[in-house]
């Protein structure tokens, strides 16, 4: 395995001009390029002023991006490295029944990149 990615793009059932809605699919890119789902279940909201897009700028989509998709906040009496162990161990069990063999330290070495998808760009940019 070679690096982590998040992929963002515009909730369109979600969105509008004064509503930032963000999808988020976080997936693991292996060395001969293919790419398997670690996580579909991330995004993010913000309201705010008409056209809330144009407010807000790509480093602070990348950032927003690293955090949703984990490890989550603690909760119910659990540690910040209670949540990470389990966040980290939840990945490479869903790599491991892809049959690829991981440990979470490495796992959690791995570059992570973000990367926005045209329209959210463009939005963003307008």
């Amino acid at each position: 395995m070679t690096r982590l990615v998040t992929f963002v793009d515009i909730d369109d059932a979600a969105a509008s001009a004064r509503r930032m809605s963000v999808s988020a699919r976080h997936e693991a890119v292996l060395t001969n390029g293919r790419h398997v789902l670690l996580l579909n279940d991330r995004g993010w909201s913000a309201s705010g002023p008409p056209d809330i897009w144009a407010l807000t700028s790509v480093a602070d989509i990348v950032a927003t991006a690293r955090v949703v998709v984990g490890p989550d906040e603690p909760g119910d009496g659990r540690s910040h490295e209670d949540m990470e162990a389990g966040h980290w161990a939840q990945l490479t069990e869903v790599l491991r029944q892809h049959g690829i063999a991981v440990d979470a330290r490495q796992l959690q070495r791995r570059p992570h990149g973000v990367a926005l998808s045209r329209r959210l760009f463009a939005r963003v940019h307008r």
